[in-house]
């Protein structure tokens, strides 16, 4: 199984990066299979340089604020009116009044909204599709958010999507052989509670979930990305990175010629 950080901005789009949006890919009956872990503001553009977007096999969103979902507009777009006419529906999983917001995002009447384009469902089971088992477990967030838990191949990566500390999280991480955190918030500072990580957070989760690897990401532009990474060396000592995009890990053996 393959990642690839598409977009790893936390909160809007930054001057490296698109906001969140992450590739995965594995391989399953003599073809690669590929999902996307969000997709959001400025990542659908950025997308083209890793893969062809309309080889996507489905979407699956943590939650719906715009950093996490808004370019499925664009894409909504590509899919309707592509030269090559109009794209089979795409799956899009995601939380409750999915459909409804982005009809709203892209001023479309509700019905059919983007329903001729993408087929929504939402969490109530897990979600097996080609090689990829992918668990939804809610975290704590303002709005309903999910960590995405995705198993291929004996290998399983969590995404936290946007949370704060909280039981979900820590049963979501248990045990992933690469755990992508949030670390927005820092420590020292007075930010609301029930919102976002600090990397001391991030490091705790992984440090109760005996992951293999911890990547720190949705770090804002205005924070320093390097005490996210230092905030969390004081809770974590395994291998640890920050997310930018480009960045791909392997989960298993890379199969790419050496």
């Amino acid at each position: 199984m393959k990642l690839t950080v598409v977009g790893c901005s936390g909160s809007f789009p930054g001057p490296d990066s698109p906001a969140s949006c992450y590739l995965v890919e594995a391989e399953h009956e003599d073809r690669t299979w590929r999902i996307l872990l969000d997709l959001g503001n400025g990542s659908l553009g950025a997308l083209h340089r890793y893969v062809d977007p309309l080889s996507i096999d489905g979407v699956f969103l943590s939650h719906l604020h715009a950093d996490h979902c808004m370019d499925l507009c664009g894409y909504y777009v590509m899919r309707k009116y592509h030269p090559n006419g109009p794209q089979p529906q795409l799956p899009v999983w995601g939380p409750g009044g999915t459909a409804e917001r982005m009809a709203r995002a892209y001023d479309l009447p509700k019905v059919p909204g983007m329903t001729g384009e993408f087929r929504f469902r939402g969490y109530s089971r897990p979600v097996e599709l080609g090689p990829f088992l992918v668990e939804a477990v809610r975290v704590k967030h303002p709005v309903t958010s999910y960590a995405l838990r995705v198993t291929a191949h004996g290998r399983t990566l969590v995404y936290s999507g946007d949370t704060a500390p909280c039981r979900g999280l820590d049963r979501a991480a248990q045990g992933a052989d690469l755990l992508l955190i949030e670390a927005s918030f820092r420590v020292g500072h007075h930010d609301p509670e029930g919102i976002h990580l600090t990397g001391r957070d991030a490091g705790r989760t992984a440090t109760r979930a005996k992951v293999a690897r911890v990547v720190l990401t949705h770090i804002p532009p205005w924070h320093e990305p390097l005490r996210a990474f230092d905030e969390a060396q004081t809770t974590w000592d395994g291998p640890l990175d920050l997310a930018v995009a480009g960045a791909t890990y392997w989960l298993g053996e890379d199969p790419r010629p050496s």
